[in-house]
């Protein structure tokens, strides 16, 4: 039990991330794009790699338990294009009004940490983005609108969040040390995250504390997540005590290491692309790669 305690412990510190992004949003007078760069190329990295060389071939070995190897292989298989099938189905069904880790530019973020700064002029701030191309907010709207625009993106983020809560989770229940390394990766990227709901609802509101507290609340839903998915588990195909057959656990971390690439290929790679410059992605990204490859030898 300890061991599940520790798991929904660290999916916690990861959804916790998202409101430190929004306290870096309304605290820190600059933003640090390069360090935002590096650091989901990182959390891509990490990802990744552990996907391809951890979680799937524990799959593998949790269902050739019971299907034997050439056919454990399919199930396997099967079962990652799953995880990437349900997640690029949630961002069909809840897509996010703009990039979830969008680009702020220093005079739209001025006054959130500075009650003195003027507000941007709405008209030009989007086009006057640091990387006006690349998913960047557009605040030409009414205010309304932008209360819509945050609220929504607060949902998206919270509902996609359910997923990686349950990958930090069971990659902590089986190996406490490489959901250390998940939950540090996926905590990484959602600092953005947690700038991207509060900023829209602050102009919106001029409620500081409202913007913070949606930004907080989306994040959530990592450990609320990985609660629900463990107890749905336990409850419906757990044996005695409450233990998930190995077949239950090889699916769901086949799944898991798809819904990981895919996180990493389709969100984070391009946020780091955008908040970067030069080769500062590739930077975090092979970083990500050398770090959790060198940890994952010395647990050997």
């Amino acid at each position: 039990m300890s061991n599940v305690w520790y798991a929904l412990g660290l999916t916690l510190f990861a959804g916790l991330a998202t409101g430190v992004g929004s306290a870096i949003a309304f605290f820190a007078k600059r933003t640090n794009y390069r360090f935002l760069s590096v650091s989901t190329g990182f959390s891509a990295g990490v990802m990744l790699y552990v996907s391809f060389v951890e979680i799937l071939p524990k799959g593998l070995t949790a269902l050739a338990v019971p299907y034997g190897e050439r056919l454990g292989h399919w199930i396997n298989t099967a079962s990652f294009f799953g995880g990437m099938a349900l997640i690029g189905l949630i961002d069909t069904l809840v897509p996010a009004a703009k990039n979830p880790h969008e680009t702020h530019s220093e005079e739209e973020t001025a006054p959130l940490h500075d009650a003195s700064a003027a507000w941007p002029a709405f008209d030009t701030v989007a086009p006057q983005s640091r990387q006006a191309t690349v998913g960047v907010h557009d605040h030409r709207i009414d205010r309304d609108k932008l209360v819509r625009m945050g609220l929504f993106t607060a949902l998206a983020i919270a509902i996609h969040n359910f997923p990686e809560g349950l990958a930090t989770f069971l990659a902590a229940l089986e190996n406490p040390s490489l959901g250390a390394a998940i939950a540090l990766a996926i905590a990484l990227h959602n600092i953005p995250e947690g700038i991207s709901v509060s900023v829209p609802i602050y102009y919106a509101t001029g409620d500081r504390r409202k913007a913070f507290a949606y930004s907080f609340l989306s994040g959530m839903a990592e450990p609320v997540g990985a609660g629900v998915a463990y107890l749905a588990l336990s409850l419906l195909t757990g044996g005695a005590g409450g233990v998930i057959p190995p077949q239950v656990m090889g699916l769901t971390f086949g799944g898991v290491a798809g819904i990981m690439v895919y996180i990493s290929l389709d969100e984070l790679l391009p946020t780091s692309k955008a908040y970067g410059k030069g080769h500062d992605s590739l930077l975090g990204l092979v970083s990500g790669m050398v770090i959790m490859a060198l940890s994952l030898l010395l647990m050997k």
